[in-house]
């Protein structure tokens, strides 16, 4: 048996959940770095969901997270209000995020019980839950209502 130590770095995810707005399907969209999510980071990944959803306006759902709060972030959400909308959340709610629910359905089934040698190959395990819930849409139904949703 290797014992890590404790050496962890960090993994971070930036996830969003999307739905159609007559709720006819549902979309999950991920993205997983190494280190911290911080403004830049997060710009990028809004980025690549602009991309995805090209042309169509977003009403985006965020948490207090800092770096959704920052200075740059502000000026470039200011930027993006043609195709953009941001709603902020409570400041600490997680039973109000629907991607909560992902974290912790992840959490319970694919990373219960696992003790990966390293932080990296926790990659392949979440790439596995969040196909296994992309396959599953009325999963994310479940997790936006469970937020209080609905449509």
């Amino acid at each position: 048996m290797t014992h890590t130590g404790g050496h962890w770095k960090r993994l971070s995810i930036a996830g969003a959940l999307a739905f159609r707005w007559d709720g006819r399907r549902s979309r999950l969209y991920f993205q997983t770095r190494p280190g911290t999510y911080k403004d830049v980071s997060l710009i990028g990944f809004l980025r690549q969901l602009k991309r995805h959803f090209r042309g169509r306006c977003i009403l985006l759902i965020w948490d207090g997270l800092a770096g959704h709060k920052s200075a740059l972030m502000r000026a470039y959400l200011a930027r993006q209000r043609g195709w953009l909308t941001v709603e902020p959340l409570p400041g600490y709610a997680p039973e109000l995020n629907p991607v909560e629910q992902i974290w912790g359905n992840i959490k319970g089934r694919e990373l219960a019980n696992l003790c990966p040698v390293d932080i990296l190959a926790l990659r392949g395990p979440l790439r596995a839950g969040f196909a296994r819930i992309r396959r599953q849409s009325p999963l994310a139904f479940a997790f936006l209502r469970h937020a209080g949703l609905s449509f």
